[in-house]
């Protein structure tokens, strides 16, 4: 998988490089802050998510780069935000100063606006038929708004220096960081033409990974450093906020995450395609280290 992941890590990166330098520019600073946000770093596993699924189904990654670059643009923009002194007020992104820091705030916030609507940009243009365009931004907007990361961001802000159920506290991951990589699992199919019944396995696919990944951000929190992680460990402990291991314990949140990932993998065999690759991306999102 590694080289796999590697080529469509390259692949992005230059997609999203291109396409940020033909933009015509009118305020070099806020372009410099977009470009600085998006090509940052980063594991580019949504796009990787996109690719490996569209692929599934017969789609060229030609015709993937859009959604690919389309999810992407939308997660930098969360990060930068997110970031932000009114929300986490993290310094540091990828190892890297965040945007905030590297330029002002109100650069930052508008770097973040300007790549979310860049991103629904990216689906207008592509090559697929204005009905499959229409089902792609209905499937991202979704998720990244009200009803998925933003909702979820807004959970998660409330739930800070509260005591949350384990419920609640699934309920904040499956939309703050769920709904996107629920998302990137979504346009790839639809960008390959799956059916109704091939996307609803593919959700419950989604789902389990999504938040697996939360739950092993969680716990990397801890275990993990800031030189690994690339941003400052124990910031979700200094935060005071709910966490799988602070309410499991660490050992129950590993055997959780590594259930979720179990169930996910169980639900692509009712596929009939290749699911190698998203198998072992499985198993990839716990045995990370950042």
């Amino acid at each position: 998988m590694k080289t796999t992941q590697d080529k469509f890590q390259h692949r992005i990166n230059d997609y999203l490089a291109t396409k940020l330098n033909d933009m015509p520019q009118n305020d070099p600073t806020l372009h410099q802050a977009m470009t600085y946000g998006l090509l940052l770093g980063g594991k580019r596993i949504r796009p990787f998510l996109v690719y490996s699924v569209g692929q599934m189904f017969g789609a060229s990654l030609n015709e993937l780069d859009d959604a690919a670059g389309s999810v992407e643009a939308i997660h930098a923009y969360s990060l930068i935000h997110d970031d932000l002194p009114a929300m986490d007020d993290d310094d540091l992104r990828r190892g890297q100063p965040t945007c905030h820091i590297k330029y002002d705030e109100a650069t930052a916030i508008l770097a973040g606006d300007a790549l979310q609507t860049f991103a629904f940009e990216l689906l207008c243009q592509s090559a697929h038929s204005p009905v499959t365009q229409i089902a792609m931004i209905k499937s991202l907007s979704q998720a990244s708004g009200y009803q998925g990361m933003c909702g979820g961001q807004a959970l998660d802000v409330a739930a800070t220096n509260q005591q949350v159920s384990l419920s609640e506290l699934e309920q904040i991951h499956r939309f703050k960081t769920g709904a996107l990589i629920s998302a990137a699992v979504e346009l790839g199919a639809i960008a390959g033409g799956a059916n109704t019944q091939e996307l609803c396995v593919l959700r419950q696919f989604s789902k389990n990974i999504g938040l697996a990944f939360q739950v092993q951000d969680d716990i990397l929190d801890i275990i993990s450093d800031t030189a690994t992680l690339g941003k400052p460990q124990g910031s979700d402990l200094a935060a005071n906020k709910s966490t799988y291991p602070a309410l499991l314990g660490l050992e129950q949140a590993q055997l959780k995450a590594a259930a979720l990932i179990e169930q996910a993998i169980s639900s692509l065999e009712e596929l009939p395609y290749d699911s190698q690759l998203l198998q072992d991306f499985a198993q990839y999102i716990i045995a990370r280290k950042k």
